[in-house]
């Protein structure tokens, strides 16, 4: 797909954001959460726009470049000129968070099996593994309420995401919320890592062992630890390095 590049027209903070997060897209169809072109990952621009990156519907994660994102305000206006349409229901949730969520420098939301899965549970994430120690530490819940399209769910989504970074939508998926692309690409892993785990015990049948209730109050202390008090940009220059090994596409 033949799309001009916006490399020299856009501030070269917008043009690093746009690489950043058309990374995260092909690293997203890599390990597998994609819904063919169903979901949806967006990242803020700072300034005074409010405005934000979200992707060019229509497109598989594996084909989206930085060029091809496109810009929109908080009405779903594209600030930029762009081909392509975004995702009704894709605008109104990402457009939800960023509203009232100054941290929320990406939003990512997937539909994979394992996510969706878990948020049919009624019980939702159970404290059965490290990885679930991580993401209960700022979990939170918002019920199903139909194709997310309609502005009046906009209030309730806000008020049950509140401060968390990890929200489980029932009967519908995952999403998490990052200071950084970086920070809600890691915080994906491990809540599609969590959710993967649950299940995987849960097929075996025998009865599960959770984590002292203890643990959880150390958790924020042990994450630092492990990255090094960087988040997501402890990993993220390796998964650059991945990436780039298979197809350095995105980056036009």
């Amino acid at each position: 797909m033949d799309i001009p590049s916006l490399k020299d027209k856009v501030s070269p903070e917008e043009w690093q954001l746009r690489v950043d997060l058309a990374a995260a897209y092909r690293l997203v169809a890599m390990y597998g959460w994609s819904d063919l072109v169903f979901t949806h990952i967006s990242a803020r621009i700072p300034g005074p726009e409010h405005a934000f990156l979200i992707n060019p519907y229509g497109l598989m994660f594996d084909e989206i470049t930085a060029s091809s994102l496109v810009k929109v305000d908080q009405n779903c206006n594209k600030l930029s000129d762009s081909p392509f349409f975004v995702n009704p229901a894709g605008f109104t949730i990402h457009s939800a968070v960023h509203a009232v969520r100054e941290d929320a420098g990406c939003v990512l939301h997937t539909h994979t099996r394992a996510g969706v899965g878990v948020s049919a549970q009624k019980n939702g994430v159970l404290p059965i593994s490290q990885q679930s120690t991580f993401v209960l530490a700022s979990l939170a819940y918002h019920a199903y309420e139909g194709v997310a399209f309609r502005e009046e769910e906009k209030p309730r989504l806000q008020a049950d995401l509140g401060d968390k970074n990890f929200l489980m939508l029932r009967n519908h998926g995952l999403l998490t919320v990052g200071r950084t692309i970086a920070d809600a690409f890691l915080s994906m892993y491990i809540f599609e890592s969590t959710c993967q785990i649950q299940l995987a015990a849960q097929s075996g049948g025998a009865e599960l062992t959770e984590v002292n209730p203890l643990i959880l109050q150390g958790v924020a202390q042990a994450m630092k630890v492990q990255t090094e008090g960087m988040g997501g940009s402890f990993v993220w220059p390796a998964l650059i390095r991945k990436l780039d090994r298979t197809d350095q596409s995105y980056k036009t």
